[in-house]
């Protein structure tokens, strides 16, 4: 299951009255590549985060992207997809290729759908109605679509209003955007480690 969700931050003191951040040479530190945005942006609800999530369905996170507010959910599908890793018990790779994949309409545009295709991922994602009537004028097999399945869907929304219990997360009180998704990874980890 895929969810996003956008979360309005408070960034540090320069980067609010608009001050570059501070050089580092080759642009890291200690080993950690910081972005140049910081994953700060300008969305529809102003100045915010995005995190890109996948979750089981069990609503624990198995993947997290930060991006800029204003960044597309869909162009962040692959860096979700590539982050999975479900170890195995006993050898072998881990796995990273979901069972079933259950997306938004931000996910349903025939890119999307085909890059799904290609890695052999079967999913439920709804069609914007424009989409279904422009298919529906063409002759050709309809897009199958389980309402059943798609209810399931909220175990992500529920994992992500889970996440923003944590204050930290839900303002964002970190400048940097390593900082923040580790915070986000410390409060995935304490999901997983739930009862």
């Amino acid at each position: 299951m895929v969810g996003k969700r956008g979360l309005h931050g408070r960034p540090g003191a320069s980067a609010r009255r608009g001050c570059p951040p501070h050089p580092e040479p080759g642009g890291h530190k200690k080993g950690v590549e910081h972005p140049p945005d910081e994953a700060l942006g300008r969305g529809r609800g102003g100045f915010s985060t995005k995190v890109h999530l996948a979750c089981d369905g069990k609503g624990r996170p198995l993947s997290v992207i930060v991006t800029p507010g204003q960044r597309n959910d869909g162009t962040q599908l692959c860096a979700v997809l590539d982050a999975i890793r479900v170890p195995r018990k006993g050898r072998g790779r881990p796995r990273k290729r979901p069972e079933h994949l259950l997306a938004d309409r931000g996910y349903g545009k025939g890119i999307y759908r085909r890059m799904l295709r290609a890695r052999g991922i079967p999913h439920t994602i709804p069609e914007h109605s424009d989409h279904r009537q422009r298919r529906a004028k063409r002759v050709g097999r309809p897009l199958l679509f389980e309402a059943d399945l798609y209810a399931k869907r909220n175990v992500a929304e529920r994992c992500v209003n889970r996440l923003k219990q944590w204050r930290g997360i839900a303002t964002r009180y970190e400048k940097r955007a390593a900082s923040y998704r580790a915070m986000v990874l410390i409060a995935s980890l304490m999901i997983w480690l739930a009862p």
